[in-house]
């Protein structure tokens, strides 16, 4: 019985289509990472194949927008989460920066290299649909990660224009529109394009941590010249705690609250593709490209903890306790507070405007690590439509998202910080995890030792934040739901297209293809491991009886052995073998039936001649066949090889013909 239209064997050309037009747009650096993932050269990259790169303290700006703009609200939020106890908690944050992830991510940066990070090498490490559904949990926090610091970096710019003493008073009331405008420009500007990204990330960067070094010095000095003030916050915590070993315990329990402050380092890696290396660098050994990214991560780490230090000390002692509450005139600008009272309105207001545009900027670091993330992995899983390899359906879909969020949580940095801390500490904790095994793998216990401590006190931090704010996890969750739904939805409509890119015949199966190609070809359907009983001679008589293939027509047996089944996409390699005097082609891929169609249309653009396929039918309940198929590769091959050649080839006239019996 045949499930297909009749064989023919006049010539079947087929005419080729060009590759799709390519978008010339590209956003600014980071559109680079993600045209890459869709098969582009990227910007970086000249059409003689040189490198345009960046010395490392230049790629340190960059990374630093995100990273160092934590600055903009990390003190007022630390007083607020640790009162008085505010400098030790931020003490044991920097320690665990310089002495966990710092030593975590410049393991990361030599083994993923290519700007990839850690979830990369999870996915490497952790194979097949255990890993898989691994990595689309880390993107659920990956995204929440980005998506929060885009909001929260736009709510923290919009308290710093409603509190400067310049503004109209009647801005206050509208906090929510300014943060919305706010992140409608920043998809603007990615619609656009934005080029020169790393000038301006060196400009903000370098002003603001100037600024930020001129409020921390006079801070010290009104401290030194005020000692009273270090005199009654040493006395507020010998109050409130009973021995320094409580103040230590406590310190250990709120830190996680400051998570916000180990932020920057997934970013770091993700850009390495534009620091400058060596020019004796390769591509599979870029030694200098991994010393400079490492050197940029340290030196990122060091300044970042002492002005964490600095500001937690001086914001904690010389502003009142109850200026960090909600509605005080230092809640989410703790530091702009202290330009305000000190240097002056002035000052305070050139201050703020930096604080503003270099926590605006973040947001544009956070809406590019997305688009980098996305195209490198979703569709490649088969989990998203093509479409979202191009950049600008996604930025207008991430804005949207961004809308959705502010407006849920009412642009108020606060209520956003427990899922910003909570995306930041599960991507740090993957890493941690990430090097561990790594390092155990290569045998070296020392380092496994040493990494897998670091990771468990990321587990404790984790776990920590999420039962004091467990409202992180419940909007990673629903990130994670939506991701997994979408994915799945994507990965079963997407069930049915040929799933290969191309191709490829060795001379052995080249030869017997064109050694019948001057009448019918009869390909046959072999399972590779049957048993005994199932020769080959057994099955050529079988399918010769059931289908009528006259007895002087050759055939050919085809047998397909599934790899790795949660890839979506593969290269069909073809070798073509003699065994017990049959002529048989073996392949390897993800899913039988599609490359089987996809193989059939290779022989009929090959041959000129369209090709007959040959099936028995497959025992069981279709409803689990069905699931097979999607999960396992296999299932219910002949209907489905039928189905994935209808919808590759629309015309039947130039349709492989699929038999079953």
């Amino acid at each position: 019985m045949a499930a297909g239209e009749k064989s023919r064997q006049e010539k079947a050309p087929r005419p080729e289509d060009g590759p799709a037009p390519r978008s010339g747009f590209r956003p600014w650096f980071f559109s680079g990472l993600s045209e890459r993932a869709a098969g582009h050269p990227g910007p970086h990259r000249t059409e003689a194949g040189t490198t345009h790169q960046n010395s490392w303290w230049r790629v340190m700006c960059l990374t630093g927008v995100d990273y160092f703009s934590t600055l903009g609200y990390q003190p007022g939020i630390a007083a607020l989460a640790a009162g008085v106890l505010s400098p030790i908690a931020t003490l044991v944050l920097v320690l665990l920066t310089l002495f966990g992830a710092l030593p975590v991510y410049r393991r990361v940066a030599k083994e993923s290299f290519r700007g990839e990070g850690s979830i990369a090498m999870l996915e490497r490490l952790l194979p097949r649909w255990a890993g898989k559904l691994f990595v689309l949990v880390l993107l659920g926090f990956a995204a929440t990660d980005f998506l929060i610091t885009m909001t929260l970096s736009a709510a923290d710019a919009t308290e710093h224009v409603v509190s400067n003493p310049y503004a109209p008073s009647g801005w206050g009331d509208h906090k929510l529109l300014i943060t919305l405008l706010l992140l409608a420009l920043l998809g603007g500007v990615f619609l656009r394009g934005f080029a020169e990204a790393i000038g301006i990330a060196v400009i903000l960067v370098g002003i603001y941590l100037t600024l930020n070094l001129v409020v921390a010095v006079v801070g010290l000095a009104h401290l030194f010249t005020s000692s009273e003030l270090i005199g009654d916050w040493g006395s507020a915590l010998t109050t409130a705690h009973s021995s320094p070993l409580a103040m230590v315990g406590v310190a250990l329990l709120v830190f996680p609250k400051l998570a916000l402050g180990l932020s920057g380092f997934e970013t770091g890696v993700a850009v390495m593709p534009q620091v400058q290396g060596d020019k004796s660098d390769t591509e599979s050994n870029p030694a200098g490209r991994i010393r400079n990214t490492r050197r940029l991560l340290t030196t990122a780490a060091v300044i970042m903890s002492v002005f964490l230090l600095l500001t937690s000390f001086i914001t904690t002692v010389l502003i009142p306790q109850k200026e960090f509450q909600p509605g005080g005139q230092a809640n989410g600008r703790a530091l702009a507070y202290l330009a305000h009272e000190y240097l002056g309105n002035g000052f305070g207001s050139l201050y703020d405007v930096s604080t503003i545009l270099i926590l605006w900027f973040a947001g544009a670091s956070a809406m590019a690590g997305l688009l980098n993330l996305v195209p490198r992995y979703l569709p490649r899983y088969g989990m998203a439509p093509e479409w979202t390899r191009a950049v600008r359906p996604l930025v207008v879909v991430f804005a949207l998202i961004a809308f959705l969020v502010t407006w849920v949580f009412d642009a108020d940095v606060d209520k956003q910080s427990g899922a910003y801390a909570t995306g930041v500490l599960v991507l740090m904790t993957s890493a941690a995890i990430a090097v561990t095994i790594s390092a155990h793998r290569r045998r070296k216990t020392p380092s496994t030792i040493g990494f897998g401590i670091i990771a468990l006190v990321f587990v404790y931090t984790t776990v920590l934040n999420i039962i004091e704010r467990p409202d992180g996890v419940r909007i990673a969750g629903l990130f994670i739901l939506g991701i997994l739904v979408v994915s799945l939805w994507s990965r079963v409509g997407r069930a049915f297209e040929l799933r290969t890119d191309q191709v490829v015949l060795d001379e052995a199966a080249t030869r017997y293809l064109t050694a019948v190609s001057h009448g019918a070809i009869h390909i046959v359907a072999h399972e590779p491991d049957e048993n005994e009983e199932h020769t080959l001679l057994a099955k050529e008589r079988e399918e010769r009886a059931s289908n009528y293939i006259p007895a002087g027509e050759p055939v050919i047996f085809l047998e397909v052995t599934v790899s790795d089944a949660s890839e979506f996409k593969s290269d069909l390699l073809v070798r073509g073998i003699e065994r017990d005097g049959f002529q048989v082609l073996l392949m390897t891929s993800p899913v039988v039936p599609n490359s089987i169609a996809a193989f059939l249309l290779h022989v009929r653009d090959l041959t000129g001649v369209l090709p007959n396929v040959y099936f028995e039918w497959t025992e069981g309940n279709p409803v689990a066949n069905l699931f097979r198929f999607l999960f396992t590769g296999e299932g219910e091959v002949a209907p489905t090889t039928r189905e994935v050649l209808r919808r590759a080839e629309p015309d039947r006239e130039l349709r492989p013909t699929v038999h079953v019996a």
